[in-house]
């Protein structure tokens, strides 16, 4: 019996036993399941900034957390190791008490929740609800660093349980989207849709020759802005790796001239990774 995945927008038809093109979500006996539920790849405490989130409980540590598979097909991936299927990885299996239970446990080194990240946490849908859930339980924070790929409905009922997200707005253009397998309109839905309900901040990354012209830049801050002038924006360098380990490192000039023009319409810009 086929099924239909209602989590993101490519909404896979799957028949019994195979797995949708994010690697993590699969058909057993006529129901869709999050397959990589409780399956981490990778655990580590970070600097809350270095989600980023530099306007969030600044200072604080968080337990950060991610499993496998994507969504997205970015081919400038720095986890991809984990985020595409098909590699060999390592595996820790926790359940959500267990692991809301050893964040509160790191609250003596100043961590204050859990963090789901490395790869696309989305598509672990019901692990990241119910992790959330327990972390609430016992007083602790939750965010997301989300490619923001997924659909309004499942979106708007997990909102209420995060506490802050950082956002990977990938450019402002729809052929840009093309070329990672997604589209720029579902992404600003989720920017929109969070921006009401938690502590959102955006990353973008500067990539030479496709997503660095001052008119895009114009074009997202504004939107950014309509939203709301306060919401923090990361522009990031990008360096070569993956599948474009042919392309140049964006030059240092590129990004400082980028966040002097979102500087325009959004009152915290920062530069990622410039150096």
């Amino acid at each position: 019996m086929s099924a239909k995945c209602e989590i993101c927008p490519r909404k896979c038809v799957l028949e019994n036993g195979r797995t949708g093109f994010c690697g993590a979500r699969e058909n057993r006996e006529g129901k869709v399941i999050c397959a990589n539920y409780g399956k981490l790849t990778s655990v580590a405490l970070d600097p809350i900034e270095k989600k980023p989130l530099s306007r969030f409980m600044p200072r604080g540590k968080i337990l950060s957390v991610g499993s496998y598979g994507c969504n997205l097909r970015c081919p400038f991936c720095q986890n991809h190791r984990i985020s595409m299927p098909g590699s060999e990885i390592s595996i820790m299996e926790t359940g959500p008490e267990e692991l809301a239970q050893k964040a509160l446990e790191l609250a003596d080194e100043g961590n204050i929740g859990v963090a789901y990240t490395y790869n696309e946490p989305l598509i672990s849908y019901e692990f990241v609800r119910d992790c959330s859930l327990a972390a609430r339980k016992r007083g602790l924070k939750n965010v997301l660093v989300t490619n923001g790929y997924i659909c309004g409905e499942p979106f708007k009922k997990l909102l209420p349980c995060i506490d802050a997200m950082n956002i990977d707005l990938k450019g402002f253009s729809e052929s840009f989207y093309k070329k990672l397998g997604g589209d720029l309109e579902t992404v600003k839905g989720t920017i929109a849709a969070a921006s009401g309900q938690c502590h959102v901040e955006v990353t973008t990354l500067i990539i030479p020759g496709e997503n660095d012209s001052v008119t895009e830049m114009e074009q997202l801050s504004s939107w950014l802005s309509s939203l709301s002038a306060n919401i923090p924006l990361h522009i990031s360098r990008f360096f070569p790796r993956h599948k474009w380990n042919h392309l140049p490192s964006t030059p240092a000039d590129t990004i400082y001239s980028l966040v002097e023009t979102a500087s325009k319409k959004l009152r915290y810009v920062y530069t990622g990774n410039i150096i």
